[in-house]
């Protein structure tokens, strides 16, 4: 059974400490103190997750004692009472480090639980993000890319592994799949990381004015070439330059590419002047290339010079178990950039994302949850907040989610898991497989969801 939430009360009105412990015992493993001072000394020998906390206490109020609360370690969720309820008194607290603030004359117990539930939610998801972001930047230094499927691990391995050499790299995959972040991930990961990255999207520009783009041009090269420009292999000297969209190269661009591979030499368009750059190239296609060698729209010899290593993305409907994560992930962000008070997920919109095929991959989920975010009402994310194409193919299976009962990220997961175990008829290989976890994260998430004996 898992251990209660500890819960400090600090009020000088027995009446109100009791009555409080009295209605709070059942969820928190409750502790009281009549003035600031037993208060510090509690919070001095042990921690607690919630400290309530009155206004008004004997020689200390309780902005002082959240404020010391706050610069304990590990600080409690404090949440000031007062009868003397005011806007300025409000405003103090929260900059003293109140997570809340509730008036004891309109005190109801169901709002007080709410708040303190709410409250520890939010700190949870808090834990869990800094977990994860140090997680991944002291094992991949792939500061913005969130990934526990085995597929993911293994490009975190490659990146790592082929980061610090000079190597050139072709990323492959669908679109939407963070081709650039792990663009991004090598060059941050190599010795180059304190010079340029700097990037050219293939597709955007007409061949003459991409050969130029990458080049660099002297004046009056061509029509329009009033000044000498600088291209991008000088523009990224020292650093990288990554070529996206590298399969709508034209044919005479190929072939200048294939020198500076081989000798790293160039010349800007209208000069004869040889240029050398010292320049990691790293290059992405979401088209398959060596289609491409077979059908003659792509120079062999530039295939091979461009995948020394390949990076394969794996399009999300693979990784079924990234998704939550994801989700969370990406809500956090846009509820703090648009000021909406949206924290979590409803059972059923976490089922449709769970359940919707993503042909957009991690882009098109990104989109959708700021979509969902912008238009929510509440605290959680709603099916009727999703875009159309993700809510509409939602099939709930579940009980729990069929009976409308909230789930947070982790109970969706461990929902996840028991319904790929149930469906493998308890195979361990085989449910970790259909949930996209390596061996070890499932066997991990048994232990930490107590169903080893399943």
């Amino acid at each position: 059974m898992a251990e209660k939430p500890t819960l400090l009360i600090v009020d000088d009105e027995k009446t109100t400490r009791e009555g409080l412990r009295a209605a709070l015992e059942e969820r928190y493993d409750v502790y009281i103190a009549e003035d600031a001072k037993t208060a510090v000394n509690l919070l001095e020998s042990d921690h607690f997750d919630v400290m309530l906390t009155d206004f008004r206490l004997p020689n200390e109020d309780g902005l002082k004692l959240i404020a010391r609360a706050k610069s304990l370690p590990k600080p409690p969720i404090c949440i000031l009472m007062t009868a003397y309820g005011s806007e300025e008194i409000a405003v103090e607290a929260m900059k003293r480090g109140a997570d809340d603030y509730i008036a004891k004359g309109r005190l109801q117990i169901d709002e007080l639980e709410m708040r303190i539930a709410r409250a520890l939610r939010h700190q949870n998801l808090e834990v869990e993000n800094v977990a994860l972001r140090q997680q991944l930047d002291s094992k991949f230094g792939l500061e913005n890319i969130i990934g526990e499927a085995p597929a993911m691990k293994e490009v975190f391995e490659v990146v790592q592994q082929v980061a610090p050499t000079r190597a050139t790299v072709l990323i492959t995959g669908e679109s939407g799949t963070g081709k650039e972040l792990i663009a991004k991930a090598v060059h941050q990961l190599s010795p180059r990381a304190k010079l340029p990255f700097v990037t050219v999207h293939c597709a955007a520009l007409a061949p003459t004015l991409l050969e130029s783009e990458l080049f660099g041009h002297e004046r009056g090269a061509f029509t329009g070439a009033h000044e000498r420009r600088v291209g991008r292999f000088e523009q990224a000297q020292g650093g990288t330059l990554f070529l996206d969209e590298i399969g709508e190269i034209d044919a005479s661009i190929q072939v200048k590419l294939l020198r500076f591979l081989g000798e790293r030499t160039f010349e800007r368009v209208g000069s004869g002047k040889t240029l050398t750059a010292d320049v990691r190239l790293v290059a992405a296609t979401n088209k398959n290339l060596e289609e491409m060698v077979k059908a003659g729209k792509f120079r062999e010899d530039l295939f091979f010079r461009l995948r020394v290593v390949e990076i394969e993305m794996p399009p999300l409907r693979e990784r079924p178990g990234d998704i939550p994560l994801l989700a969370q992930n990406f809500l956090k962000e846009f509820a703090q950039e648009n000021g909406k008070p949206v924290m979590d997920f409803t059972a059923e919109a976490l089922a449709a994302l769970m359940q919707c095929a993503w042909p957009g991959n991690v882009r098109e989920l990104r989109t959708a949850i700021e979509h969902a975010v912008v238009l929510s009402k509440g605290e959680r994310i709603a099916v009727r907040d999703l875009p159309p194409s993700v809510r509409g193919g939602t099939v709930v299976s579940d009980t729990r989610i069929s009976q409308g009962k909230g789930l947070t990220v982790k109970e969706a997961e461990k929902q996840l898991i028991l319904r790929a175990l149930k469906e493998t008829g308890g195979n361990r290989t085989r449910a970790a497989e259909k949930t996209g976890m390596s061996r070890r994260t499932f066997h991990r998430k048994l232990h930490e969801y107590h169903l080893e004996g399943f």
